[in-house]
């Protein structure tokens, strides 16, 4: 028989602790299960290695001898960086984990032994980290939401306080699954948007690239040729246009460069700014394309993430501040403020949505209609559910806009030019057939 030293919550969502004597690790699980517990962390307590023979040769005044280093082999290295220089673990390796982590506790799996067999497959070395922390920190007593707060750039305010609801109420697997599920259509979403704006930015990259090779390498070129063939006669408006932008570029290239390093310094500066960011995130709500995309992904990571988290027994309050601090937009931010200090008057949710622009007027009625009913959280996922499909057909749209936009602009940037370097050419042409004849 072994003694297992367990964490459990109880019905009410009480933690209770205690030892335990079983066979084995399963039959202690089940033994605390009978006892109308869910268990969250379960370890065998090991007794201590016997020091008596240590002690006795002591005792004799004889010390034992240190080990003796094997020669030709130097000590091992362990440098850990710290955690301030650690990059950010990708979506993809925390969504993998949590979707695992639901799948072996929902198989009745300990949490313990879950987190172990998957930091034993893990690759990223900085969830391996993490996942070391955490499993020493549930050992030594600690429940798992209190341990995911040491590691606040990997696990966010969301996934700590919904982990904490689902221990709370015994539900811990659905939590996480909900968890795995929220980060799986989020990153979806976001990757939609990133392969919107690839072919756009290729297309704007290669319009400037070329532009700034016939400006730079081609022009100056055709300038000398004019010069030596029309003798000093006067050249169309276009070209002499042409020729002076050609120019500018060639003798300012380092002013050109340093106005446009300025201006992404300015705008970052002004960025870090609490009105210049506020200014940004209206801009980014309001532009004429991109506008629409930004609005509809905002509602759609708002109405997902409160419904999620309603949905795993957060309170209603405590969401509103999570969701609050997860936007991304100042704007979204304000408009969750403002629904916060209502529903912390005692009022409902209605009139602050309805009297922000982000909110459409059908979601305002949906999200009524389940304060009414008591579905809230889930009115709120089909409204998310709803938006994503909206999300789907605005990158749809911009991309039909935004690519034959691009093209037009490239056209007849480069049409411009080779226009103005085809006049010339006409009276060039007119000149030597004159002679000629």
């Amino acid at each position: 028989m072994a003694t297992f030293q367990y964490i459990a919550k109880d019905a009410a969502g009480n933690e209770t602790r205690g030892q335990i004597e079983a066979g084995d690790r399963a039959s202690a699980i089940a033994a605390v299960r009978a006892q109308g517990l869910f268990p969250t962390a379960l370890g065998e307590v090991k007794s201590a290695p016997a020091a008596a023979p240590a002690a006795a040769k002591a005792k004799k005044g004889k010390a034992p001898a240190p080990a003796k280093k094997p020669a030709g082999k130097s000590k091992d290295i362990n440098i850990k960086l710290p955690s301030w220089m650690r990059g950010k673990v990708k979506t993809k390796v925390l969504t993998q984990f949590t979707r695992q982590l639901a799948t072996l506790v929902n198989a009745g799996l300990p949490l313990m032994r879950g987190i172990d067999v998957l930091k034993r497959q893990m690759k990223d070395p900085q969830m391996v980290d993490a996942l070391n922390g955490i499993a020493e920190n549930i050992a030594a007593g600690g429940t798992f939401s209190e341990s995911l707060t040491q590691y606040p750039k990997i696990f966010d305010k969301l996934y700590v306080n919904m982990v904490k609801a689902g221990e709370a109420g015994g539900v811990l697997e659905v939590v996480l699954g909900r968890l795995a599920e929220f980060a799986e259509k989020s990153e979806k979403i976001a990757n939609k948007v990133k392969g919107a704006m690839i072919y756009p930015i290729v297309v704007l990259v290669a319009a400037v690239g070329i532009t700034g090779f016939l400006l730079v390498a081609v022009i100056p070129k055709f300038k000398q040729v004019f010069n030596d063939m029309l003798g000093g006669k006067p050249l169309p408006a276009i070209t002499q246009y042409v020729m002076d932008a050609s120019e500018f570029v060639q003798h300012n290239g380092l002013l050109i460069v340093a106005i446009i390093a300025a201006i992404v310094v300015v705008k970052k500066i002004v960025g870090k700014t609490e009105a210049g960011a506020y200014f940004y995130d209206v801009c980014s709500l309001k532009a004429p394309v991109t506008g629409t995309l930004v609005q509809r992904t905002a509602v759609s990571r708002v109405t997902r993430t409160l419904g999620t988290l309603l949905s795993s027994g957060v309170p209603i309050l405590q969401s509103l501040v999570i969701v609050r601090d997860t936007t991304g937009n100042r704007v979204v931010s304000k408009a969750l403020q403002d629904v916060h200090d209502a529903v912390k008057e005692g009022e409902g949710m209605t009139r602050p949505l309805s009297q922000c622009s982000v909110f459409p007027p059908m979601v305002v009625s949906m999200v009524e209609v389940g304060e009414e009913t008591g579905a809230l959280a889930d009115m709120l996922t089909r409204i998310a559910n709803t938006y994503d499909d909206e999300v789907d057909n605005a990158v749809a749209g911009m991309t039909a806009a935004i690519e034959p936009a691009l093209i037009i602009v490239l056209a007849i940037v480069v049409g411009t030019i080779v226009t103005a370097m085809f006049l010339p050419m006409i009276d060039i042409i007119s000149s030597v057939s004159g002679a000629g004849a």
